[in-house]
């Protein structure tokens, strides 16, 4: 069953921002929810983009409220909603990140989307679920995972990672 803040959707309640949540005027700190994204620190450069991209369209996608209202220019142009709350990017090696992967989806109240590995060793989506269906869990590498929660739960989760460079 959800509270007021949580939302339901077809599996169960969803992570999310109520519409009296949404405070643009506040701190991303006054957030009830925290946004990170930890990216595997080994990885060269544009993987690592890839990878924390990947993981921020889905969490955007599935988050309720988490982005903010277009921003509209001083010549009229309008650019699309950004996240109102933040989000911190994070870097940790390999175990490191499996781990904060393993500790968030055990989490009440988190929201979490991944990157494994095979997202960018294949060219074709189907071939992807097909790479991942024929995958042990516990042989899946990740190299990003998108993680918003209860602020404290988080801060837990992710304990002293540091941003990435």
């Amino acid at each position: 069953m959800a509270d007021e803040n949580t939302m339901e959707n077809a599996t169960g309640p969803a992570v999310g921002f109520a519409p009296d949540e949404i405070d643009p005027t506040a701190p991303t700190r006054a957030a009830r929810l925290k946004w990170v994204i930890v990216v595997d620190g080994g990885l060269p450069a544009g993987r690592a983009v890839n990878a924390a991209a990947c993981v921020a369209a889905a969490t955007s996608a599935a988050v309720g409220g988490l982005l903010g209202d277009d921003a509209v220019d001083g010549g009229g142009l309008v650019h699309p909603g950004l996240p109102w709350a933040g989000c911190s990017v994070l870097v940790a090696d390999a175990a490191a990140l499996r781990a904060v992967r393993a500790k968030a989806a055990s989490s009440a109240g988190c929201f979490v989307a991944d990157m494994p590995a095979a997202a960018q060793h294949t060219r074709v989506y189907a071939d992807y679920l097909g790479a991942m269906k024929e995958t042990p869990a516990e042989d899946v590498a990740y190299y990003a995972v998108s993680v918003v929660g209860p602020r404290n739960r988080v801060d837990k989760i992710v304990g002293r990672l540091p941003l990435m460079p």
